[in-house]
């Protein structure tokens, strides 16, 4: 059975058992699949330290067999800003068409502080760790990306000394890949359970207040993986935009379910790779892409969710506060981290614009249903950026590219040889 259509499969069953659950007050049935959708998630988590700092480690030495590696780098970063622009522009034109904020019957009394938020010092002094044992206790995920830049920054270095450490660097990255991959198998059982939750727990009473505003996530977040991505496709890498779908399906699909751009990143690597990106590029731009890429997290969601919540506290923004907006999607994506859920990337744009953060609380209870759009929207980006840059740097197979297929993937390309090395 092709892996989408145990997806499909899971998503209706999930839907069924929740509804089961709810209407009828089976308390069994919501424990189950409640435990079934956090060990999932769980057993992505697992792997998400080890595997971020491996992979990127592993990516900025791979770059030593790319000719004008700066460049390439450079650009892809720049792709990355340039479409979080366009992502945090939809978000805000929907928010100001929609008022998603108005009439909903909330009021700040609905609202509840976090525990934790996010700020500009934090996330700035938050990126060095003080030492290196806690990030990886406390999935610390920008503090794991700064040792590990910094250990591949080392190794390039060292040279040949190195060696003997990317050898070994590179045989975990495959093995924690292996282990994560049969952790996707399951994927399907986990979407009964995530999703099964989700509507065991709140039903449909979600859908009134916040109608308005979760249609919008989802149109901003269609508008962008639909509209933008083929119409850069199309105008700047010349490529066919249905070929970038069918090979970058399994990604998107997993992403959705999963809510983790992280636990995705295996699968989206390796849809990349086959939609002709040379491998050695893939394997920086991709664990990059999936730490700091966030177009639905960190662009359509902050901007939509900030007019919303000012709304309900009944607070004017202006053009210095929407600048500000995308201002922080653009730089603080990274505090996201790839991880399920938004609402440090959240916390962070409201205390920049000054805005109440008991607003967080008023959506964390809808935050599910969003972050999975949200998330296929993030991976669908961290898919496009290699395409367009290697097809602008002329180093996309085409041949590969237009053969790519939404055909389940297998793990043989964890165990690929490496290529010649590619001339950009």
């Amino acid at each position: 059975m092709p892996f989408w259509v145990q997806i499909v499969a899971g998503l209706v069953l999930g839907v069924v058992f929740g509804y089961l659950a709810r209407q009828f007050e089976i308390a069994w049935l919501s424990t189950t699949l409640e435990t079934i959708g956090k060990t999932f998630v769980g057993l992505l988590k697992l792997a998400v330290a080890p595997l971020v700092f491996f992979a990127i480690l592993v990516s900025i030495t791979n770059l030593r067999q790319v000719n004008n590696a700066a460049r390439l780098a450079g650009r892809t970063l720049l792709w990355f800003m340039i479409t979080s622009l366009i992502a945090v522009a939809i978000g805000l034109l929907l928010g100001l068409f929609t008022n998603p904020g108005s009439g909903t019957g909330l009021t700040p009394a609905d609202g509840k502080k976090p525990e934790g938020s996010g700020s500009w010092l934090d996330f700035l002094t938050g990126i060095i760790p003080t030492d290196v044992i806690t990030p990886f206790q406390e999935l610390e995920v920008l503090q794991i990306v700064f040792m590990a830049v910094v250990a591949g920054i080392a190794a390039l270095a060292l040279g040949e000394k190195a060696q003997p450490i990317l050898t070994l660097s590179s045989s975990v990255l495959e093995l924690l890949q292996k282990a994560l991959w049969w952790v996707i198998l399951l994927a399907p059982i986990g979407t009964i359970g995530l999703i099964g939750k989700a509507v065991s727990q709140y039903g449909w009473d979600l859908l009134g207040p916040y109608a308005t505003f979760t249609i919008d996530i989802y149109v901003g977040c269609a508008l962008v993986l639909f509209g933008v991505y083929p119409l850069l496709l199309a105008t700047v890498a010349k490529v066919n935009p249905i070929q970038f779908f069918k090979g970058a399906w399994p990604a998107i699909q997993l992403a959705f379910v999963s809510r983790s751009s992280v636990g995705t990143m295996p699968v989206t690597q390796r849809v990349t790779e086959r939609l002709g990106v040379p491998k050695e590029y893939a394997s920086f731009a991709v664990p990059f892409g999936a730490t700091t890429k966030m177009d639905g997290c960190a662009a359509i969601y902050p901007a939509l969710a900030a007019i919303f919540i000012a709304q309900i506290f009944d607070v004017q923004l202006g053009v210095k506060e929407y600048l500000l907006i995308a201002f922080v999607s653009v730089v603080g994506s990274a505090a996201t981290a790839g991880l399920t859920g938004a609402t440090v990337m959240l916390t962070l744009t409201l205390s920049t614009l000054g805005l109440p953060l008991e607003g967080v609380g008023l959506l964390l209870a809808i935050d599910p249903i969003l972050d999975m759009i949200r998330t296929a929207t993030n991976v669908a980006g961290q898919a496009l950026v290699p395409v367009l840059v290697s097809a602008r740097e002329k180093i996309l197979d085409l041949d590969a590219y237009n053969s790519a297929s939404s055909s389940p993937l297998d793990d043989s390309y964890a165990a690929a040889p490496a290529k010649q090395p590619v001339t950009v």
